[in-house]
């Protein structure tokens, strides 16, 4: 069990793991592979970075709190092959450090702060950066709602934008009491595999804001919803599903959206 001496901040969402064989179960799930370079937010205390140095060939840490520089120096020796940048990981050109490193296989491994799980995902999908597999540690009920399906209560734009990029699995549960400070909540680790398949698309911007657009109002229809949207154009599409405007955006799967976007 790790132990840390720190001064955890709320104001980052600091809730580090203790338990070393969740970490390991965590990196396993990744299955990293040769000539790889691993992505982590939010190293903390490292416990997950010293196991992520041991499987890949570069680790590149963000880190937000620089009062933890002299923590992680002490606790990454000898870990060469680590990398950590103190800054925000939501402001840096992630395309750019990626491509300083000479591999082959990019992926993204951490315990993210809860707060900007959803900004740091948005990162990932916009930066262009080819993942072949993130895993996250989110909380469970958030979990819950990237894995769903349309028709459930859960199902939202950020379901459908990840479901278009990857194939989505809850992997495990993790009890809130495996952290320091222990946070109110139960977690998920949940993995994101790049979809060797994915929908061809004409423009990811208008199917993004197509998207967002339709989940505006939850409980109002596709025709409150795409007011501004040509909609004879949306329901012949609709038509072939066997839908028509009176839809509600959570009972469409990512295929539909994308049929839309393409036509419009």
């Amino acid at each position: 069990m790790e132990r840390y001496s720190v001064k955890f901040k709320k104001k980052f969402g600091q809730n580090f793991l203790k338990e070393v064989n969740t970490v390991k179960k965590i990196v396993n799930v990744a299955d990293i592979g040769d000539n790889s370079l691993v992505i982590e937010v939010g190293p903390g205390g490292a416990i997950m970075t010293r196991e992520l140095a041991q499987v890949a060939d570069h680790v590149l840490a963000y880190e937000i709190d620089t009062d933890l520089k002299d923590e992680l120096a002490s606790r990454l020796v000898g870990c060469d092959n680590v990398e950590v940048k103190f800054m925000d990981f939501l402001t840096t050109d992630l395309k750019s450090d990626v491509e300083k490193f000479n591999t082959s296989n990019i992926y993204f491994v951490s315990n993210v702060p809860y707060y900007i799980t959803t900004p740091i995902l948005m990162k990932i999908m916009e930066s262009d950066v080819p993942f072949k597999k993130i895993v996250m540690m989110v909380q469970k009920e958030v979990g819950d709602r990237f894995s769903t399906t349309p028709g459930n209560r859960e199902y939202g734009s950020i379901t459908v934008l990840l479901n278009y990029f990857y194939d989505v699995k809850k992997e495990f549960v993790v009890s809130r009491k495996q952290f320091v400070p222990e946070p109110n909540v139960d977690s998920v680790i949940v993995s994101f595999t790049e979809k060797e398949d994915k929908l061809p698309l004409k423009d990811f911007d208008k199917f993004q804001k197509l998207i967002l657009d339709s989940f505006q109002f939850k409980r109002k229809n596709l025709r409150n919803n795409l007011k501004g949207y040509d909609l004879e154009k949306i329901e012949s599409i609709l038509n072939l599903w066997g839908y028509d405007l009176t839809v509600r955006a959570e009972q469409l799967d990512v295929e539909i959206f994308v049929e839309i976007a393409n036509a419009i």
